[in-house]
């Protein structure tokens, strides 16, 4: 089941966006994160570089078969062994990982789908007791050049809501200017 549309861009122009690198160290994910999950890789924007940083194995996981082979595509590029880009619908079948597999979860510009409670309940299962979510999101500025509708657009306060809900803890929130928020919860 894909989510709502969010106006997703060329890989050019979503590549700057972001300096993913710096978004990965301001959420918490280092050498001792172990492996990570995340839940909509799209172009790898995140994959790559979270690969580069962490000891384990990035899940990269997406609906999309083209995303998923442009990002075994760039990891196979890189030399890059421990990104395992799985094309799966994980709003229907979960992501297929097992209960406290892994170290930090990814939900990178993907909340603005119609049940955020069941991705969120996903990721609560697939981490281990001490992992970290990681939540970036447009923020709710109509200035924004791309992202989804304001419409469906979560506000930082609706993730911690959510993530709450769904048993995270301790959320600390973040500026990632100049058109997203973050978030980390344990």
């Amino acid at each position: 089941m894909k989510i709502r549309e969010s106006g997703m861009p060329d890989h050019e122009m979503w590549e700057k966006f972001f300096d993913p690198a710096k978004v990965l160290a301001t959420l918490g994910l280092d050498s001792n994160s172990g492996d990570v999950a995340e839940f909509g890789c799209g172009y790898g924007t995140f994959t790559i570089p979270a690969a580069k940083i962490i000891k384990g194995v990035v899940y990269a996981l997406d609906i999309e078969e083209d995303m998923i082979r442009i990002t075994k595509e760039r990891a196979k590029q890189l030399g890059l062994e421990n990104v395992k880009a799985i094309e799966r619908d994980f709003m229907a079948q979960g992501s297929g990982l097992p209960d406290g597999g892994v170290g930090y979860v990814m939900l990178f510009n993907i909340l603005h789908l119609e049940t955020p409670e069941v991705l969120l309940a996903e990721a609560k299962r697939i981490l281990k007791k001490g992992g970290k979510l990681g939540i970036i999101h447009w923020r709710n500025d109509p200035t924004t050049p791309r992202g989804p509708s304001i419409s469906i657009r979560p506000k930082p306060e609706d993730c911690i809501k959510w993530a709450i809900a769904a048993g995270f803890v301790n959320p600390k929130q973040y500026d990632l200017r100049p058109y997203h928020y973050g978030i980390i919860l344990e």
